[in-house]
């Protein structure tokens, strides 16, 4: 499989990681990127072929991934147009958060065979999650080959209604700095209550990865374990009812639903021309 990425920063750089001599060879990736820094490292590091811009070997790819921020989204478009060969379309695979598929399609003269997908950034090192949907043109084929690409950094959820991708962006796409968020909010405390930063930094972490895992690895619900831990009238029933007495858990979904509302905003916004 050939396979072109227009744009070589972190998500690029983390799903060709994943790929690169192990979907398909190295050489079978071609990185489209004006930061030549960028463009030496993967080079260097995978054996992809490079350009400053988009060019025949993007137009010569079976997927072409566009892993640009939303806001270029249109002119990256534009300049990937005139490389579209019509009798072999290639399958289009946007990471963009917002940019819906009717309007990448619009900007690509009307190209049907475009997957929209949501990663985030625990992707980097191989332990991220994508919310992905399949627009009515993609072939089963094409299908196969976009979640094998994105599971090279981790496990994919398949979407029936793309207006769905907005709550994927809000769960999971933003969803890192909210946990990044309430360690910082742990370690602060651990702070204020005599902790080194070292120590409330690694009591945290540890807290984090381990209650995660369990939860991983349980079949029972996240209700359930939370229960388990609180016993009335002990130290983290003390704690919990202070965090409910706040509505920190009523906060939490409404800034998710923030977060939500502002993809669709972008996608209002991005594709109104």
């Amino acid at each position: 499989m050939k396979i072109a990425f227009i744009g070589g920063g972190n998500m690029a750089a983390a799903l060709i990681a994943g790929l690169a001599n192990k979907l398909t060879a190295g050489a079978n990736i071609h990185v489209a990127d004006p930061n030549a820094d960028a463009l030496a490292r993967l080079h260097k590091q995978y054996g992809v072929t490079t350009a400053a811009g988009t060019d025949a070997a993007v137009g010569a790819a079976d997927v072409i991934v566009l892993a640009v921020k939303p806001q270029s989204m249109r002119e990256v478009a534009a300049q990937l147009l005139p490389f579209i060969d019509a009798a072999r379309p290639p399958l289009i695979v946007s990471i963009a958060a917002g940019i819906r598929g009717a309007d990448l399609s619009r900007w690509l003269g009307g190209h049907g065979a475009i997957v929209r997908c949501m990663p985030n950034t625990p992707a980097l090192i191989g332990k991220g999650i994508t919310g992905m949907v399949a627009m009515s043109g993609v072939s089963a084929e094409q299908t196969r080959a976009a979640d094998d690409i994105l599971r090279a950094v981790g496990p994919t959820v398949w979407l029936d209604d793309e207006s769905k991708i907005d709550a994927v962006t809000a769960v999971s796409g933003s969803g890192p700095a909210y946990v990044f968020y309430f360690i910082e909010a742990m370690q602060q405390a651990a702070e204020e209550m005599g902790l080194s930063a070292e120590q409330g930094k690694q009591l945290a972490l540890a807290t984090f990865t381990g209650a995660a895992q369990l939860a991983l690895q349980s079949s029972e619900p996240v209700s359930l374990l939370r229960e388990r831990v609180t016993s009335k009238g002990g130290t983290t029933y003390a704690a919990l009812t202070s965090m409910e007495n706040s509505g920190i858990k009523a906060s939490i979904i409404t800034a998710m639903k923030a977060a939500a509302a502002r993809g669709k905003e972008l996608g209002d916004e991005l594709g109104s021309a």
